[in-house]
């Protein structure tokens, strides 16, 4: 597999983890439960690959609803910083770029580097990924080789994972587990306020997880922390923290954050594009995208 298919095949899975709906709201939706969003939550995303989907941008592009209404562009940084018991210090940054418009459209663009094939050969690659819920498609795009392919999704029937029945039913029982282990001394749940990031409102959780002694070989207990900034206004992640002793501390930021309608040609294949349908390579998880349950993975 050479480099722009193995970078474009590890994107088109990150992409399935985080397809939008195809439905729109009737109002803001709450952010996506806490112990979903951060790592080493029930079904969260946690340790090196949580790196890699934060890494590429994708903390701002979360949760599975159609935000109408709320237009920006703005520039995602991410750096992760970890310190080897040697000594060896790894430091790793990204920056894309995320566009949405009025009508739920949205706009991802990353470079890829750093990491794997691509790092070997002291390349990068870029990809745009584009979700188009009036068109009911996904679109990843290719610049190098000027194709886009092309992933639809598929509104599920009554009774399926990805209503908005199951999707409800799955965030509360995310909330549950959540003050289970609150109640318990698990996790610690600290709310931190509103204060203006980037010149946003933005909403604050602080989330402490206590990994007890022994739980995982430890022979003392160890404590992973997540700060999150939310906008209910935009209904994004504007800036994110999460520090774990054994992957490191991963910051995801918000900038340059325009809250005006994007030119429609930003969602669009443009018209030098080959559209191919499914994912790069042909594989069979990425042809057809399925709306996922609120804030959780792809239906099998």
């Amino acid at each position: 597999m050479n480099r722009v298919t193995w970078a474009s095949c590890f994107l088109s899975g990150a992409l399935l983890l985080t397809a939008g709906v195809l439905r729109a709201q009737d109002g803001p939706p709450p952010p996506p439960p806490d112990a979903m969003m951060h790592g080493g939550g029930p079904g969260g995303l946690g340790g090196p690959f949580a790196d890699r989907i934060e890494l590429m941008g994708f903390e701002g592009l979360h949760g599975s609803k159609v935000v109408k209404g709320a237009p920006f562009s703005a520039t995602a940084s991410t750096e992760t910083s970890q310190v080897l018991q040697d000594g060896t210090a790894i430091h790793r940054t990204a920056t894309s770029t995320l566009y949405r418009d009025s009508q739920g459209r949205s706009r991802h663009e990353v470079t890829l580097s750093g990491f794997g094939p691509l790092q070997a050969a002291g390349k990068t690659h870029t990809v745009i990924t584009i979700g188009d819920p009036v068109a009911g498609a996904h679109y990843m795009l290719d610049p190098d080789r000027k194709i886009a392919h092309q992933m639809k999704l598929h509104t599920p029937g009554p009774g399926k994972a990805g209503t908005p029945e199951a999707a409800q039913a799955f965030q509360q029982k995310m909330e549950a587990r959540l003050q289970q282990e609150e109640a318990s001394g698990v996790v610690k749940k600290d709310n931190l306020g509103t204060q203006a990031i980037n010149g946003v409102a933005a909403e604050g959780t602080r989330i402490t997880r206590t990994i007890a002694a022994g739980q995982i070989g430890n022979d003392k207990p160890l404590q992973v922390v997540f700060e999150r900034w939310y906008s209910p206004d935009l209904q994004i992640v504007v800036k994110s923290t999460r520090t774990d002793p054994r992957f490191g501390t991963t910051t995801y930021t918000l900038s340059n954050i325009q809250r005006t309608e994007p030119a429609s040609t930003l969602f669009t294949v443009p018209a030098d594009y080959t559209v191919q349908q499914g994912g790069p390579g042909g594989r069979r998880g990425m042809r057809g995208m399925r709306q996922p349950p609120e804030g959780g993975p792809a239906p099998q």
